[in-house]
């Protein structure tokens, strides 16, 4: 294998997942997919299917327990719930805080496990699918620029210089990730990102507000079904 990919199932790590595909070959690629305590199963799901249309070997791991002790809004054990507005108004709430739907330091998390995995499958890269997006005033902080140049740079070195970090959207929109999966041909109908875990996604929590004004931005609608909003973000 030449590459890792951290992939959910999501848009963004379906983007990366096809990057790797076109650089290194079905063949070369490995993708991860972590359950993590989320509510639902959808993206993992999703994943599954998008692994077999690339044809790439996918493996599973389950890091649920370290989470345990979380609130975060998107994990089994929280109450509460995901809350159904744009990030902006979520962070003027929590006076510029994460978000309720950070998991903590996941990303952090997930690469350390990544790397491990990586290098003992003879993986040279890691892709993963972080965007300015999510990072914008400190939503998920650990999807930001310094984020990842600091934990690219302890995984260069932590691995012997045998593993680099791969995050093409890092400093860039959602938008540009859509474009990237356009021009890749990447199956976005196959693709999940709702917090919630309904038949349809839901149109109304921040991941799927992203979703649908970074397709808008692009003049396509959504090939996903939404209970609201139907793939316009301009609609009531």
């Amino acid at each position: 294998m030449k590459a890792l990919v951290l992939f959910s199932g999501g848009l963004d790590s379906s983007v990366c997942l096809a990057l790797a595909v076109k650089e290194y070959g079905a063949g070369e690629v490995l993708a991860l997919s972590i359950f993590y305590g989320q509510k639902h199963r959808k993206e993992l799901e999703a994943s599954e299917k998008l692994a077999a249309y690339y044809g790439v070997k996918r493996i599973t791991l389950d890091l649920g327990e370290i989470f345990k002790g979380s609130s975060c809004t998107l994990l089994e054990g929280s109450e509460q719930e995901i809350p159904h507005e744009e990030y902006g108004e979520q962070l003027a709430k929590t006076n510029w805080a994460p978000v309720s739907t950070y998991v903590p330091f996941r990303n952090g998390l997930f690469l350390s496990s990544a790397a491990a995995i990586a290098l003992s499958s003879g993986c040279e890269v890691i892709y993963y699918g972080a965007h300015a997006d999510d990072a914008a005033g400190n939503a998920y902080p650990d999807t930001s620029v310094e984020f990842n140049s600091a934990i690219a740079d302890a995984i260069h070195i932590g691995s012997g210089k045998a593993l680099r970090i791969a995050a093409p959207f890092i400093g860039r929109s959602k938008s540009s990730v859509v474009a990237a999966g356009k021009e890749l041909g990447v199956p976005f109908e196959m693709t999940w990102s709702c917090y919630e875990g309904q038949e349809k996604a839901c149109g109304i929590c921040g991941t799927c507000l992203d979703r649908i004004r970074a397709f808008k931005e692009n003049g396509l609608t959504d090939p996903i079904e939404y209970e609201r909003n139907g793939g316009n973000a301009d609609a009531e």
